[in-house]
């Protein structure tokens, strides 16, 4: 299933058929919709069904994001009937455009699928060959993003404070195992520190208007008996003014070269209020997760979502006939708010993103 005997959570598995068809398995995805009152498993077959289940955020999380979309593509070309190279091709770009479409802001999502359609473009042999190496691309990409994440965990231990030696850490939205292919990214960080004694406690923020804090975060960190504390959006600042906050660490959905950061919807207010209270702030990413095509925040796609998010809890209204709403899923943290970019390759200062490591994502 998509966790272990020692409650480690992988939300994006591969489960191959039979080893005589390795062809014909299925993607399986925790239904993170769901969590934490029903842990279902959604099985996917078909690269239409991933995509529905991007844009309805069963599968959530840049990273996850990523490699959902990377067994899509592989799924669609599987159902691809045609033994002509150049057509097989032809028909995979309507596939790729599909997933392309589903979230506007997770650059992960358009790194693997640009990867595994250059890959496509790049193997020679017969269709059935082509398949088969997509399906292991769609595999690489989701072991090295598990290898990733425990580097960036590592990585962000040593950049957190040193005093006092058990940190109280705050996060804002899930950037953990269900985010990713596993681990996490900041709270990758968050299980460096508990592995590691330097943890004393996790402080997540609800993060309105979809409780990603409240019913992820908090679900990952009970699965492993690390302390939570659950607090809503509006009492980051009072907790920080009281002195219970060592530090702030969270995700990202898309990096600009200059190091301004797109995450969670609340994440800025979180960072200007670390600011003012002296308190650092992370930022914990893949490479794949920085858009050096775009110079800074401000050309980040901002995605816009279904209203009925703020105004309905389950089936209750929570708001007047009348009003009106806005909801956008994502703000930008400017990069002089950041103390650091965590990635797999170390705690980065964000004026030297493009120094140290775009030749890393070329390569």
């Amino acid at each position: 299933m998509s966790s272990n005997s020692n409650n480690q959570v992988y939300p994006v598995l591969w489960r191959e058929q039979s080893p005589a068809t390795p062809l014909q398995g299925h993607v399986l995805l925790i239904d993170q919709t769901r969590l934490p009152n029903e842990y279902t498993v959604v099985e996917i077959n078909r690269y239409e069904d991933m995509a529905r289940a991007i844009e309805t955020m069963i599968v959530r999380g840049a990273p996850a994001i990523g490699v959902a979309a990377a067994y899509g593509v592989y799924l669609g070309a599987r159902d691809i009937q045609t033994s002509d190279r150049s057509e097989f091709l032809a028909q995979l770009e309507p596939v790729a455009e599909r997933l392309r479409a589903t979230r506007p802001t997770a650059v992960n999502l358009f790194w693997a699928i640009d990867r595994m359609v250059k890959t496509a473009r790049q193997t020679l042999g017969s269709v059935d060959h082509l398949k088969q190496t997509l399906l292991d691309t769609a595999k690489a990409i989701n072991a090295d993003d598990i290898q990733t994440c425990h580097q960036i965990g590592d990585h962000g231990l040593k950049a957190l404070p040193t005093n006092p030696k058990k940190l109280r850490v705050l996060t804002h939205c899930n950037a953990g195992a269900l985010a990713t292919a596993g681990y996490g990214t900041a709270l990758g960080v968050v299980r460096s520190a508990w592995r590691d004694g330097r943890l004393e406690r996790v402080y997540a923020d609800e993060t309105r208007p979809r409780l990603q804090g409240a019913k992820l975060t908090a679900w990952e960190c009970v699965q492993e008996g690390i302390p939570v504390t659950v607090i809503t959006d509006n009492m980051a600042a009072h907790c920080m003014q009281r002195g219970m906050i060592d530090a702030v660490v969270v995700g990202a959905d898309r990096i600009a070269a200059n190091g301004d950061a797109a995450n969670k919807i609340g994440t800025y207010s979180v960072a200007l209020v670390a600011k003012a209270h002296n308190i650092p702030f992370f930022v914990a990413a893949p490479l794949s997760t920085i858009d050096f095509a775009i110079a800074d925040g401000s050309e980040i796609p901002i995605e816009e979502r279904n209203p009925s998010e703020i105004y309905t809890v389950g089936e209750t209204i929570l708001c007047p006939a009348g009003a009106e709403f806005y909801n956008p899923a994502f703000d930008v943290t400017p990069a002089a708010l950041i103390s650091a970019i965590i990635t797999e390759y170390g705690a980065i200062a964000p004026a030297q993103l493009r120094e140290q490591l775009a030749d890393k994502q070329a390569g």
